[in-house]
């Protein structure tokens, strides 16, 4: 009965193709008192329904198409809230002043208007990627600062990004980007920054 709650449990959608017969409580379970087969009537309507969308609306009057455009805004608009929660970690907001409410929505929008540019690049230049992925992948490039101590009690200063692999330049070339060249080094003394 547990493999059976088990298997129910793993193939919700699939559970009611079979027909089970349970043996009676205290029966030997054997083939005779037990046993189960496709139901091949609801398999026949469910593989007719394969493939198919039904879209219901209120909207009745208008064109099919149309209605389509429609839902396909809609999961556009849950996609993109989906991608605020989970690729922009955008969580619910506790801060008490108006002032920093409103910057943490404004971060989050750049963010996601951002990651739905990357997407529209990725659709026209690179259709197989998706802004997910392209991230993932532009992350492990690593920005660091190497200090140098100078014989006169300074720092020279060097802010390197990490040289770009071969998946890194063929995904910015396929997107028309370039990284920005190194920055020249800085030079410090008591940790103030020297113009040089």
């Amino acid at each position: 009965m547990l493999k059976l709650g088990a298997a129910k449990a793993e193939a919700v959608r699939a559970w009611h193709l079979v027909d089970i017969h349970l043996s009676q409580a205290r029966q030997p379970v054997n083939a005779e008192t037990f046993h189960f087969a496709i139901n091949r009537a609801r398999l026949r309507e469910a593989r007719g329904r394969e493939g198919r969308y039904l879209l219901r609306s209120n909207l009745s009057g208008d064109n099919p198409a149309r209605l389509w455009e429609l839902y396909m805004q809609l999961s556009q608009v849950e996609e993109a809230f989906k991608n605020l929660k989970g690729d922009l970690a955008v969580r619910p907001v506790y801060h008490q002043l108006q002032e920093r409410i409103e910057a943490h929505i404004f971060v989050a929008f750049l963010a996601y208007c951002v990651q739905a540019t990357l997407r529209h690049r990725l659709h026209l230049h690179a259709p197989g990627l998706t802004p997910r992925a392209v991230l993932e992948k532009l992350a492990t490039i690593q920005m660091l600062d190497v200090w140098f101590p100078t014989t006169d009690g300074r720092w020279l200063i060097f802010s390197r990004y990490t040289q770009p692999e071969k998946d890194h330049r063929l995904i910015l070339a396929k997107l028309n980007l370039d990284l920005p060249p190194q920055s020249p080094p800085r030079i410090t003394r008591d940790g103030k920054l020297l113009t040089p």
